[in-house]
């Protein structure tokens, strides 16, 4: 069973997630404000962390810094900031998705889902950094090889650069800034041209259908994700 802890100061909202996420089969727990999440998680280590931004005592980015400093439970943002910016800051200070309020709960059972499968154990030993299928695709990152229908696809490096960094965070919402920095170096961060160039080259080579693609999601304003 999936532990949840639901960080959050509205009674009314972990109310209505808590029945609704129990009744899915999830064990859920609460925190009301940072200092108690923070505790929490060092007594109880939950599978996920739903967090509001807007906390009592400290802004939910502060409580994310603390948890990265020693914990890498999943992270997902719930929050009622609609602004590209705090939504950026979230992803680079940790957190793994953002959701904005209000949602659906199959959205959030989505996202909850992704981030889990991310870092429950799966397989052999190694096996989930190394070889990764779906259904139109292959890669093997450690032979660096793709195929689709059988067939090799030639990847350039920067390609290979920007998938594996993706693929290595599957589930998980990785912000333009960080694989800017990851791919092309330290002194990018700004240059967002170069990512939707480059993942629209990856789409055309690996999805089946590119305009709608099912595994290289783009999360506008924030970043992408990869979905097996």
């Amino acid at each position: 069973m999936t532990r949840v802890l639901l960080v959050d100061d509205e009674p009314q909202l972990v109310r209505s997630l808590v029945i609704s996420l129990k009744a899915r089969k999830y064990e859920v727990a609460s925190a009301q404000d940072g200092g108690a999440a923070l505790k929490a998680v060092a007594a109880d280590r939950p599978d996920v962390v739903l967090l509001d931004l807007g906390l009592p005592d400290m802004d939910g980015i502060d409580v994310i810094k603390r948890l990265r400093v020693w914990s890498k439970v999943p992270i997902v943002v719930v929050s009622a900031r609609h602004g590209s910016e705090e939504k950026v800051q979230a992803l680079d200070a940790g957190a793994d998705d953002y959701i904005t309020k209000p949602f659906s709960i199959d959205e959030l059972l989505a996202r909850l889902g992704a981030v889990t499968r991310r870092t429950l154990p799966r397989g052999g030993p190694g096996e989930d950094e190394a070889v990764v299928e779906t259904e139109e695709f292959t890669v093997d990152l450690l032979a660096k090889k793709a195929l689709r229908g059988g067939e090799y696809i030639r990847l350039t490096p920067t390609e290979w650069n920007l998938l594996e960094v993706l693929i290595r965070n599957r589930g998980r919402l990785v912000s333009r800034r960080r694989l800017l920095q990851e791919v092309w170096g330290s002194s990018y961060g700004t240059q967002t041209n170069y990512l939707r160039v480059y993942m629209a080259h990856l789409r055309r080579k690996l999805e089946a259908d590119p305009s709608h693609p099912r595994h290289l999601i783009t999360a506008p304003g924030m970043g992408y994700r990869f979905e097996a």
